[in-house]
């Protein structure tokens, strides 16, 4: 049996820019994402380029973690379907694909296999190109609560308990 390895009680698992967090280095956090990269998203002045520096570079639908490590799971993966990869939102936040279910299947599975029993998963998503209602039925796990936000009401914060 190998030892167990320590983790940080939080993690982020597809964490770009790390746009909603209010501390983008939280000690508390351990951010990981595909990519580590620097874009020029918005070329007006006064604007900062787009920065994903993942602590760990892990793909989420396999993630390298031992079973039940993390308190608190983060899952925002990308929320639009089949875009053109050189669009400021594809580059700045990913798209999926034709195979968008297994991949979001795999990523819930992944989530709740490192996520610690009673831990909570908070899930992100944009439902403008697929809606929640078909992104939920993609685990077995019930959803606690959730809200919608933003201005036109499209984003959605769902809460999970293992």
């Amino acid at each position: 049996m190998r030892p167990r390895q320590t983790y940080k009680r939080v993690l982020d698992v597809c964490c770009g820019s790390r746009m909603f967090w209010f501390d983008k280095k939280d000690p508390r956090c351990l951010y990981a994402d595909i990519r580590r990269e620097t874009l020029i998203t918005d070329t007006r002045p006064g604007r900062s380029p787009t920065v994903v520096d993942p602590d760990v570079m892990a793909n989420f639908t396999e993630l390298p973690f031992d079973d039940a490590s993390f308190y608190h799971v983060v899952f925002d993966p990308p929320h639009t379907l089949n875009m053109d990869s050189t669009t400021r939102t594809v580059k700045k936040y990913g798209t999926l694909g034709d195979d968008w279910k297994a991949i979001l299947r795999a990523g819930f599975s992944e989530c709740f296999r490192v996520l610690k029993p009673n831990g909570t998963l908070i899930f992100k998503w944009s439902d403008v190109h697929i809606p929640l209602k078909e992104i939920l039925v993609l685990t077995d796990m019930k959803p606690l609560y959730g809200h919608k936000s933003g201005k036109q009401q499209h984003t959605h914060w769902v809460a999970f308990i293992k």
